[in-house]
Parts: structure tokens; sequence; C-alpha cells
């Protein structure tokens, strides 16, 4: 087991942001859950061989669109809910795993896990950030007979007041619940859900990606990540870290504008002769003959002034980037990634295909 550090924020913040996908949190608020949970006590990384045969583990992660105005999740919102669900659950839960990676996201549980003593897990519901619950709910969707335990915390409490619900039920209902409650409270709120055993997250889930994300990170660091005219330097050592490709290198601009509605970010940008539709996060790149990748690969851009991942919110036309994909079969791969449920429904949400798209599963090691 591995005590996680300031060092390793910083680095879950920086190698979360390229998993990020142009989604996944914010910075700054991955960088405020790093601090609190590191300096309130050392939050605990432990692989899934590291814990109890019996042990229970529940996804922590918050829901929403990063461009909505009126956000509002504090810190002790992730800790209440899964107060909640563990006074709630039927059986013990001793640890903890995001629903994604992200710049906010691989941070997910690290407050937990210093407040209430549960484990942060080396695992994710997804190795990159993706618009949907159902894609990082392990394959749960489809689980014959399972039925999960939903807790949801925050809200702006100014606009809303602070909202507390608790749902009990399928996955893929629940999910549109927490969706819906996500933009009636402003447009993010926090959760915790879908307790479940170790054995299906070692069948499950995409295994080692908190740890692939803090490596990623120092790497970035090192290469001078942040610091202007160090780009290149950066772009470079992501693509050999990650064994990606670069796909065009230009100015960003708007093919479609932005738009928030129904609790996503839509749009898509252009970067030379591709565009990149998104659905909070990069979904797709088509190129001039035709699809170039579809998610579960990871689409990445990257600022080419200081290398730093450039997410949705954060895009002003103009700015030099790099677009980079990493084939979905050379990370670990959860079930939910390439559950037709889940990538159905962004389907028929942007219009576009992504199952004839879909790559088989690799065998997880672990």
């Amino acid at each position: 087991m591995r005590e996680l550090t300031p060092d390793d924020a910083r680095w879950a913040v920086l190698g979360g942001g390229v998993f990020a996908c142009g989604g996944g949190g914010w910075q700054d608020h991955g960088k405020l859950m790093g601090q609190i949970a590191t300096n309130l006590n050392y939050p605990v990384l432990a692989t899934v061989d590291e814990l109890p045969e019996d042990s229970w583990v529940a996804t922590v992660t918050a829901i929403g669109a990063p461009a909505a105005k009126d956000w509002e999740i504090r810190p002790v919102d992730y800790i209440n809910a899964l107060k909640k669900l563990m006074e709630l659950s039927p059986h013990p839960i001793s640890a903890v795993l995001t629903g994604q990676n992200g710049y906010s996201t691989t941070l997910n549980g690290w407050i937990q896990s210093s407040a209430l003593g549960v484990k942060v897990l080396d695992a994710a519901g997804d190795v990159r950030a993706h618009p949907t619950g159902k894609l990082g709910s392990l394959g749960l969707t489809t689980r014959e007979g399972y039925e999960t335990i939903q807790v949801l915390s925050g809200g702006n409490r100014e606009k809303h007041g602070h909202l507390l619900s608790i749902n009990v039920g399928r996955v893929d209902t629940t999910d549109d619940v927490l969706r819906d409650v996500s933009v009636r409270s402003g447009g993010f709120i926090a959760a915790a859900r879908n307790p479940v055993e170790l054995q299906w997250i070692k069948d499950n889930a995409a295994l080692g990606v908190i740890s692939l994300a803090l490596d990623l990170g120092k790497a970035m660091e090192d290469a001078g990540a942040g610091q202007e005219g160090r780009g290149e330097d950066v772009i470079e050592t992501v693509v050999d870290f990650l064994d990606g490709e670069i796909i065009d290198q230009g100015p960003i601009s708007h093919e479609v504008d932005l738009e928030t509605k129904g609790g996503w970010d839509h749009g898509t940008f252009r970067i030379g002769e591709h565009t990149v539709p998104y659905l909070n996060e990069y979904m797709a790149i088509e190129g001039p003959n035709g699809r170039v990748a579809t998610y579960p690969d990871s689409i990445i851009i990257i600022r080419k002034d200081n290398g730093l991942p450039l997410a949705v919110k954060d895009t002003v036309p103009g700015i030099e980037v790099a677009l980079i994909k990493v084939d979905a079969t050379k990370l670990p791969l959860s079930s939910s990634a390439v559950d037709p449920v889940g990538v159905g429904e962004c389907e028929d949400i942007m219009g576009i295909d992504f199952l004839k798209y879909l790559p088989e599963r690799p065998a997880q090691k672990g």
C-alpha cells in the first residue's frame, strides 16, 4: 500500500488531466481536493491484491457538466455522500474507487480516505473520462439482479440549497436520476454508489490506472509541464509514455459552438484537417478520410506553449495545440467502457456512430 502525498496530488492533476480527454472535472478543484486530503491525513492507495478477498468497494464520483456556471460541490459533500452510503450498505465498505481519471476525478476518494479511513483502490470505472455514469459503472447496468444504492450530496447553496438524495434501484435508472439531480442542483453533484464485492472489481474495472496517472503526471512535470516554451517536450513525453500518436497540430477553433444542455457540454472543435465532437469529453476524431478515433480511445488535446492538457471549458480559439490519440486496447480497459448500453446512449445523444467501432476487451491482469 502507498500513502498519497502532496507530490502525488500534484501529479494526479497533471496525469489525470491527460486522461480527462477534455472533461474529467476541473484543475483547480483537483488541486483543492488533493491539498485538503493530504493535509487532513495521508490517503492510502491499495491494489486489488492488497485487500481481503471479502472486501466490498463503492464508487465515488461527481457528475455534471464542467462548463456549467452555477455548480457547487464542497469537500464535505464527498464525505457525507460516502458516510451515508456506508450506513445504508448491508456490507461494510472498506475501499472506494473513482469512476474515471480526470483533472479532479483521479483524486476522487482521497478526501474520503483521509476522513473515513477507507482505502483508495488503484483502479477505476474507466481509464479515461466519459460523459455518463453508465460508462464507469463496471458492467453493473447488465448484471442480472443487481440493485444499487446511490447517495448524492451537494448543490449551489445560495440558489438551490443543499441536496441529499438517496436512490435505490437499477443502475441505468439511478444514473439518469443522478444526471437530472445534477442539473437541478446547479450543474454538478457528488455521489457515492454501486457497492460491490472485490471480485467484481477485479473482473470488470480498469486496474492500476491511478498509479498510471500519477506516473504520467510525474513524467510530465519532469518534462516541464506548465512552463512556457516546454510544450513540445511534454507532448513528446505523453506520446511516448502512452504509446500514442499525434493526429494533427495547429490552432483550435469551434466547428460547432459549445452549448450546455441536459447536463452535458455539447460541441465540436476543429484542429487542422480534423474535427473533434465532444459530449463533456472528446468522444471521436473525424478526418478527411473518415473516423480516426472513437471512445473508448483516449483523445487528448495538449497546448503547444506550456504542455498542459486542454479542457473543453478552457478552450479559446487560436490556441496552438496537438491532437493525440491513444488506442483503447493499449491501456487497461474496463467492461463498462465497452458496454453497449452505455456506449449506445452516447450514440443516441450525439447522433454519431460508436457501437460499430467498439473494441474487444483484452483479458485483465490482476
